[in-house]
């Protein structure tokens, strides 16, 4: 009996981003693209209607930051992994990034489907 697909949800306020993010989940076997917000409060709602088993948040986003986002969304679910992104460097993110609750933080241009799939297996709660 096959698993259920891991499903995603991305959270960036950039669209070129969540399109590009679109294209990697679909090209990644075993992953399926849940839906996309480009705000932290959006993405909270979203979550909690769709359940994302995944969830890439940008750190920097207008009102709320993906370090509140990425909060919020391991308070209401701890299984949930979330991951970081940022198209910045990250050395500077370390401070900020500790007590989030996310799994990891990466740069955006390391996304790729091999990457993803690494990440799921191991940072996975479930």
């Amino acid at each position: 009996m096959p698993s259920r697909p891991v499903r995603v949800l991305t959270v960036d306020d950039q669209a070129r981003f969540r399109e590009a993010a679109k294209s990697m989940v679909a090209g990644t076997p075993g992953f399926v693209m849940a839906g996309e917000s480009s705000d932290g409060a959006s993405a909270l709602r979203m979550a909690r209607e769709l359940d994302p088993d995944l969830v890439l948040v940008d750190v920097r986003m207008d009102g709320m930051d993906g370090i509140e986002t990425t909060r919020r969304l391991t308070e209401d679910d701890p299984t949930r992994v979330v991951l970081l992104v940022s198209g910045d460097d990250l050395s500077a993110l370390s401070e900020q990034v500790r007590g989030s609750g996310a799994a990891a933080v990466l740069r955006k241009h390391w996304l790729s489907p091999r990457m993803l799939r690494g990440l799921w297996v191991a940072l996975r709660k479930r």
